[in-house]
This record gives C-alpha cells, sequence and structure tokens, in this order.
C-alpha cells in the first residue's frame, strides 16, 4: 500500500483543518442564501401568489397554478446541476459557488419588485415564472458545490458533521424566510401585506448576498479537487463529467432519488401545503405554520449538526433508516391532529416530520451522496442526481398534494398515504444499498 495514505503531508492528501472550516462556513452561508430565497418563494406562493398573479381563475385552481410556478424552479434545478456541475469538475467549486449566490440574489430580488396581475396582465406570471426558473437554475449549482467543498475538505471521520453546515443553511434560511414573512404579517394588515409587504423580505436578500460572498470570498479549493485535476492533467482525456457518472455509476441516480423522498416530501407537506390547506380548508389562522417554520429552522440549527456528529460515530445507514420510518409512522397522525385543529398536535407531528424524520435523513447526504461517485466527476454526478431527485420528489410536492386533496374531494388521507410512501420506500432503499463505511 502507498505510505502517503498512511502518513500524507500537510495541505495534500488531509486538508489542514483551517481549510475544513473556512469551507465549512462558506458552505453554510451561501446555502442560506440560496435556502431562504427558495424557500420564502413557496411560503408567499402558499399565501399570496395565487390572488396577486392568478386572480382571473378559480380560487382552487389558482392555488394550483401557484404551487405549479413553485414547482417550476424545481424543473430547472437538474440543468443548473449540470451546468454549473460540469464546469465545476473542470474549473473549481469556489468559482461556480460565487455565482450561483449572485444569479439566486438578483433573480429574489427582481420578485420583490415584478408588478401584480392587475398592473400588467398576463405578462406578471409569465415574469414570475422566468425568475422561479433562474431561482431553480442557481440553487441546482448550489448544493452540489456546497456539499463537495465542505465533503473534500473535512477531516476523516467527521465528513457528516462538518459537512453538516450545507444543510442547517437550509433550516436558517427557512427561519430567517418563516420570520420575515411573519414579522411582516404581523405589522401590517391583510391589503397591506397583499399589496407591498410580501415584497419586503425578497428585496432583504440583496443583504445577504453581500454577506455570503464576502464569507466565500475567503474560502480555498478543496485539496482533493487539486489533487485530481493534477492526476487528470497526465492521463487522457476523458469524458464530460455527467456522462462518466452517468456511464460509471448509472444505479447511484435512482438511489439518489429514492433517498430523497422522505427528505422532501415531509419538510414541503408541512412548510408549503399545510400552510395552504390549514387556512383555506380548515380555517386556522396563517400565523400557526408561519410560527411552525420559525420553529423547525430554529430547531434544525441544533438538530441537524447532532445527527451528522451521530452519524459520524455510529453509521450513517442506521441514522438514516431511523428517520424515514418515523417519518412514515408520523405521516397519519399529523393530518389527524389538523383535523382535529389540535394545536399541541399539529405542532408534535409537524416537529417530528420535519425535525426528526427530515434532520436525521438530510444530515447524511452530502458524504452519502458524494461517496458514490469519483473525484473528477462528483460535482456533476452528486449534483445532477440530487436536483433530478428534487424535481420527482419535492418541487411538485405541494401541486400533488394539493390536487390530491382537490380530486379527493377535500379529504386529507390520499395526501397522508402519499407522505408515507415515500418515507418507506426511502427506508428501504437504504436498507437495501450497500454504503461505506464513514472514513
Amino acid at each position: 500500500m502507498d505510505s502517503t495514505l498512511i502518513t500524507p503531508r500537510p495541505n495534500e492528501e488531509t486538508p489542514s483543518l483551517h481549510r475544513a472550516r473556512r469551507a465549512a462556513w462558506g458552505s453554510f452561508a451561501g446555502a442560506v442564501v440560496d435556502w431562504y430565497d427558495f424557500l420564502l418563494y413557496g411560503i408567499t406562493a402558499a399565501l399570496v401568489f395565487n390572488r396577486e398573479f392568478f386572480p382571473q381563475i378559480d380560487p382552487a385552481m389558482g392555488t394550483l397554478a401557484a404551487f405549479a410556478t413553485f414547482g417550476v424552479g424545481f424543473l430547472f434545478r437538474p440543468l443548473g446541476g449540470i451546468i454549473f456541475g460540469h464546469f465545476g469538475d473542470r474549473l473549481g467549486r469556489k468559482r461556480m459557488l460565487m455565482m450561483t449566490v449572485w444569479m439566486m440574489g438578483i433573480a429574489t430580488a427582481c420578485i420583490g419588485i415584478l408588478p401584480s396581475f392587475t398592473t400588467i396582465g398576463w405578462w406578471a406570471p409569465t415574469l414570475l415564472v422566468i425568475l422561479r426558473a433562474l431561482q431553480g437554475f442557481a440553487v441546482g449549482g448550489e448544493w452540489g458545490g456546497a456539499a463537495l467543498l465542505a465533503v473534500e475538505s473535512a477531516p476523516n471521520g467527521k465528513k457528516a458533521f462538518y459537512s453538516s453546515g450545507v444543510q442547517v443553511g437550509y433550516g436558517v434560511g427557512l427561519l430567517l424566510s418563516t420570520g420575515l414573512v411573519s414579522l411582516i404579517s404581523s405589522l401590517t394588515t391583510d391589503a397591506q401585506f397583499l399589496s407591498w409587504g410580501w415584497r419586503l423580505p425578497f428585496l432583504f436578500s440583496i443583504v445577504l448576498v453581500l454577506g455570503a460572498l464576502w464569507v466565500r470570498n475567503g474560502m480555498e479549493e478543496s485539496a482533493e479537487f487539486e489533487h485530481a485535476q493534477a492526476q487528470q492533467s497526465t492521463g487522457e482525456k476523458k469524458r464530460l463529467p455527467v456522462f462518466e457518472a452517468l456511464v460509471r455509476h448509472p444505479a447511484a441516480f435512482l438511489k439518489i432519488i429514492a433517498l430523497r423522498l422522505c427528505e422532501l416530501l415531509t419538510m414541503y407537506i408541512v412548510t408549503a401545503f399545510a400552510l395552504n390547506y390549514s387556512t383555506q380548508n380548515l380555517g386556522l389562522p396563517r400565523e400557526l405554520f408561519l410560527n411552525i417554520g420559525l420553529l423547525v429552522g430554529g430547531i434544525s440549527c441544533l438538530t441537524i449538526p447532532l445527527f451528522a456528529w451521530m452519524a459520524d460515530r455510529y453509521g450513517r445507514r442506521r441514522v438514516y433508516i431511523t428517520g424515514a420510518l418515523l417519518g412514515a409512522l408520523s405521516a397519519f397522525p399529523f393530518f389527524m391532529a389538523l383535523e382535529a385543529r389540535s394545536i399541541l398536535g399539529v405542532v408534535i407531528f409537524s416537529l417530528m416530520l420535519a425535525n426528526i424524520a427530515h434532520d436525521m435523513v438530510v444530515c447524511v447526504q452530502q458524504p452519502m451522496f458524494t461517496e458514490m461517485f469519483g473525484a473528477g466527476y462528483r460535482y456533476s454526478g452528486a449534483g445532477v442526481g440530487y436536483q433530478v431527485a428534487s424535481v420527482v420528489g419535492g418541487g411538485f410536492t405541494p401541486f400533488i398534494a394539493a390536487a390530491l386533496l382537490t380530486f379527493s374531494g377535500g379529504e386529507w388521507h390520499s395526501v397522508a398515504i402519499y407522505l408515507m410512501v415515500g418515507c418507506l420506500l426511502s427506508a428501504l432503499t437504504a436498507m437495501l444499498m450497500k454504503t461505506p463505511q464513514p472514513k
């Protein structure tokens, strides 16, 4: 065995602790911006967009149209994963991560100043869809680069913990987006909120973008990527990174899709679909799920690193499978609590879905997914697989749930089954796959 694998020299095979920490913070900062922007759209779509951008159609269809524009962002995430993944595998992770933050911030700020349907007619929803597509394109390139830079820079045995900042950024983004919407909602009347109040959180994105760019500017490229590039320069020319990943590991893409179902369904049903369902169908105040979103975001800042530490110590699959099964078990109780209008029950099972089930499966995804691919095509492979899964299991989750509810005459059982089956499929996939031990 090569002795360098046993006693690597500093700053070559094993990244320094300083590099690892800077990479972790940089990945976290950018993830906050991208997820704040992306989730803010979902929250606002549930409350405002059906009336601001689709007022000329039936309210139920307006809700479906608003959630459909939410899903458009997910359709463009694989394209972002392909484009940013290609150049990220060729030019480096850091360059692409600076671009994704810029793109996301500009698109979000433009939504904040977009005129409504009453001002410019059908141009309003058209431009909304275009800007949502840009959001999806940007976030499509974000996860792969941020996850890779953190995983490749992390010390051995702590890959899940050091890369968990990518997912903690999701929680902080949820906390900030929900918190600002909730604050502005409480300080304005319904008419004011619909007229201009909802726009303020979108404009606030500019502040977050500037902060993230400052943090990311101090990151270094991962040593593992630099080493792979040095080896590739002396070897034969290879295929495009995304094709390399597809040819070498075709089954990995299907595994990623199945493994992400639990994560996507639990989070988006709680934070997007249930917000609309509880206000429109059950007459519950919108502040209920806005406050639950705040609670979920705050708690996730603790639970995701904790579960990631447990995964590094006790095994990733064990933590993942436990979370997926808890998600399946919580599906029916969550909707039963909603129908009973039990505030305590709704809070408890929202946290079970979004903080226990979701956080247990999401905390291990960075090392679990990226280690399915080689370093030379990892950005493309893991990034595209992750974003394709977002389309299949995430982007249209609120739309599918709303459609199931509409076609079943307002009965919630079909949505609960949808959630439960997705979680069980994720658990079964993790049980059957063979994953490497944490390194």
